[in-house]
């Protein structure tokens, strides 16, 4: 843990990398001591409302963190570090962002779980824009400016009031991941009844993860070891609960899904929650999620390594999968390795639907469009095994990388579906 005494002390000189949280006020003067090294600031979990005028001082900062403060603005002064590259204001109150706090060299900008109810058209000039989070928020359209940001990959605009979805989205170049459920234009389709469970015949056991929404846990229904996953049922990064939960439920049964057992009923708090399938301890995560520097795209354990074989056999169930879900009207739209649970005979389970989303199958060219835009993730998902594997000379690989590369192609339009990337990987195995 730092300390702003340690700080005072001069126990940090040469420091790249500072992060203090102890309900601070104001900005502490002596961090611009660091100014010659200092590459990371995190001051999340303080009381400020306002950052220095001469905040430009720290030239080499790359990264600032000031989620969970007070700030009711976008500070302006962002526009004077040079090296700005990471920008985090999650869970403040910001209602206002000035053009000129959107410093066009960030490629990564977190404002989730604000009041702003408008974005300046400036965004457009943030050409190296990678990754944007607004979920949570107020906003009731976006700048079409946005559309310059030729190297958007991952969007999430969940929980506002948009009244559509922009068309000039789905013709982004990058964009991968869009998540935008609990709008005002969503559709929440009806799910086929799954039968409740009483919370009083679960016997908890132990914690097993914890997510944005909600905490998973082993447990005991009877004889049977399920899981069990209940929501905390706050705006997360990706969108609502209440959605996700949703979206599980109209998934339905697919080989590449955990099969649920049914909806929580009588929990003491009131909370929503599923019993599941409890997943084989052989089974691990495929990728690690992105790191600053990956910003977009996950990371994997450099031990890591597939056969070909496995590779196969894990696009297929992927491509089949998500044929499943876009055949029912939902984008996954967290298409990632990190989501995708893998065992070393390559069986393949996919899960976390926090970010998926409702639409309307009925309007063709919205729904073409939207199922092409997360082939692009696809695409992704593929280089990914594919530098994974053992044995890149397999005659099957070469297949796969120009499936992959279809997959990205930046025309949207010229992008295949799922059920034919489903059939095209099938005849590969």
């Amino acid at each position: 843990m730092q300390t702003l005494q340690q700080l005072r002390e001069g126990k940090y000189q040469g420091a790249t990398s500072l992060k203090l949280s102890e309900r601070l006020t104001e900005f502490p003067r002596e961090i611009f001591e660091l100014a010659a090294t200092l590459e990371i600031l995190d001051l999340s979990r303080n009381q400020l409302n306002s950052l220095p005028g001469d905040l430009g001082r720290l030239k080499r900062l790359k990264i600032l963190f000031c989620s969970e403060n007070l700030f009711t603005k976008l500070p302006e002064v962002l526009a004077d570090l040079p090296s700005l590259d990471i920008v985090g204001f999650k869970s403040n109150l910001i209602s206002e962002i000035p053009a000129r706090a959107l410093n066009p060299n960030i490629r990564w900008l977190i404002l989730t779980n604000n009041r702003i109810e408008e974005i300046p058209a400036e965004i457009g000039n943030c050409h190296r824009m990678q990754k944007l989070m607004l979920a949570g928020n107020r906003l009731t359209s976006l700048p079409e400016e946005l559309s310059r940001c030729r190297n958007l990959s991952l969007l999430r605009i969940a929980a506002n009031r948009l009244t559509g979805l922009p068309v000039w989205l789905l013709d982004m170049p990058k964009l991968s991941w869009l998540a935008f459920s609990g709008n005002l234009f969503n559709i929440k389709p009806q799910a086929e009844a799954i039968g409740f469970i009483s919370w009083d015949a679960l016997q908890i056991d132990k914690q097993l993860g914890e997510g944005a929404s909600g905490i998973i846990s082993k447990a005991k229904m009877g004889d049977d070891e399920i899981a069990v996953k209940i929501f905390k049922g706050a705006v997360t990064s990706d969108g609502l609960p209440e959605d996700e939960m949703h979206a599980y439920i109209v998934a339905g049964a697919h080989p590449g899904l955990v099969q649920l057992r049914g909806q929580i009923a009588g929990h003491p708090e009131d909370k929503k929650g599923l019993v599941m399938e409890l997943i084989p301890q052989r089974f691990f995560n495929l990728g690690i999620t992105p790191s600053f520097e990956s910003c977009t795209r996950d990371v994997f354990d450099k031990d890591l390594k597939i056969s070909a074989g496995q590779a196969l056999k894990i696009a297929g169930t992927i491509a089949s999968l998500v044929a499943h879900l876009h055949s029912k009207g939902i984008m996954h739209a967290d298409l990632y390795a990190h989501n995708t649970l893998i065992d070393d005979e390559g069986n393949t389970l996919f899960g976390d639907f926090g970010a998926a989303c409702f639409y309307d199958r009925q309007d063709t060219r919205m729904a073409q469009a939207l199922e092409r835009l997360e082939v692009s993730a696809f695409g992704h998902l593929l280089d990914d095994l594919i530098c994974l594997c053992t044995d890149p000379g397999h005659a099957a690989l070469k297949r796969l990388r120009e499936l992959s590369d279809i997959c990205v192609d930046p025309e949207v339009a010229a992008r295949p579906d799922f059920s034919w990337l489903d059939s095209e990987i099938a005849l590969l195995s």
